[in-house]
């Protein structure tokens, strides 16, 4: 073989060698709605380990943090966008079935609600999406969500009234805050701080992880720990993403979501222990004694209509799961 004949099939064999060159690291798009400090910054930075530590490094996630939640999941459900770790106040306008989970005051404690996301009725949810474009891949947490707002304390149903009350494009909550005679307003949450800065809603509810991370305490005097709604996370893929991963890859964005969803349950649980605190701190007055049974009464015209779209037996099924 002369020399030139040995160049050409040096050159011929690094062009075999470019594809796999080219694909040793794909990098996958991860939006979540909050920041890197928070939560679901958390959650996000655990999956990527994960994923990597799984994979020998062949994928690696990039964050990108503060996204809109309506538009992180459209994105994923269109392609655009690999994974989101969205709350799922507003994946019911995607994936009607799993409103369900926001209904006020149908979970116990964050055990209750685990129990029933990691069991069957959960499983059952998540194999709702791949109809929808979407995979979703593990149940996360974001908490149980608390009521703040600027203009006076929240005792009780009565104290809600008139309150312009910024909550998700989510018709579970936007029904629920109606009853109580509050005017719900659904914005963005990337929009809420300076609506509430401006005076544009007088209140907002969210989990304290959340109202921790948004800063809220610069712009709301009053917190009353309602706990109205336990608030899951739900970690989805695009569903043409996922179907160009090998089983093994399939397997491994599972397994990390799952580590990242378990991660993220530990990091709500303490901020919830210490975060409350840390709001009085910084100037927040905090109502602790609320009558849960009062505010569930005053939500009866809105359990008939849940009822009528979700069905009471399956919502009894889920407040009565042991």
């Amino acid at each position: 073989m002369n020399a030139m004949t040995k160049f050409a099939c040096a050159l011929l064999g690094a062009a075999f060698l470019l594809p796999a060159a080219a694909t040793a690291e794909t990098a996958l798009q991860l939006a979540i709605p909050t920041a890197l400090n928070s939560h679901n910054g958390h959650a996000a930075k655990v999956f990527g380990e994960e994923l990597e530590r799984r994979t020998a490094g062949r994928y690696k996630i990039t964050i990108n943090a503060g996204t809109a939640e309506r538009e992180m999941i459209e994105s994923t459900q269109i392609g655009t966008l690999d994974i989101a770790i969205t709350s799922t106040g507003p994946v019911g306008n995607f994936v009607p079935e799993v409103a369900i989970v926001d209904i006020p005051f149908l979970f116990r404690d964050a055990a209750h609600a685990h129990a029933v996301l990691d069991g069957e009725i959960g499983r059952a949810l998540l194999d709702k999406f791949p109809a929808k474009d979407m995979v979703a891949l593990a149940w996360g947490e974001n908490g149980f969500r608390h009521l703040t707002n600027g203009v006076r304390p929240v005792n009780g149903p009565d104290d809600a009234k008139g309150l312009k009350i910024r909550t998700m494009e989510n018709q579970v909550h936007m029904t629920a805050f109606r009853t109580l005679g509050a005017l719900p307003t659904p914005m963005a949450f990337t929009e809420v701080f300076t609506a509430l800065q401006q005076g544009t809603v007088d209140g907002q509810e969210n989990p304290i992880p959340v109202i921790l991370a948004g800063k809220f305490a610069q712009v709301q005097k009053h917190l009353t720990l309602t706990g109205h709604v336990y608030s899951p996370m739900v970690y989805i893929m695009a569903k043409s993403t996922y179907d160009g991963l090998s089983d093994a890859d399939k397997a491994a964005v599972k397994e990390a979501a799952g580590a990242a969803a378990k991660a993220q349950r530990e990091y709500v649980a303490k901020v919830d222990r210490d975060g409350v605190e840390e709001l009085r701190k910084a100037g927040v007055a905090v109502v602790t004694e609320v009558d849960k049974a009062v505010f569930q009464a005053a939500l009866a015209p809105a359990y008939e209509e849940y009822a009528k779209r979700f069905g009471k037996a399956e919502i009894d099924r889920i407040r009565n799961w042991k």
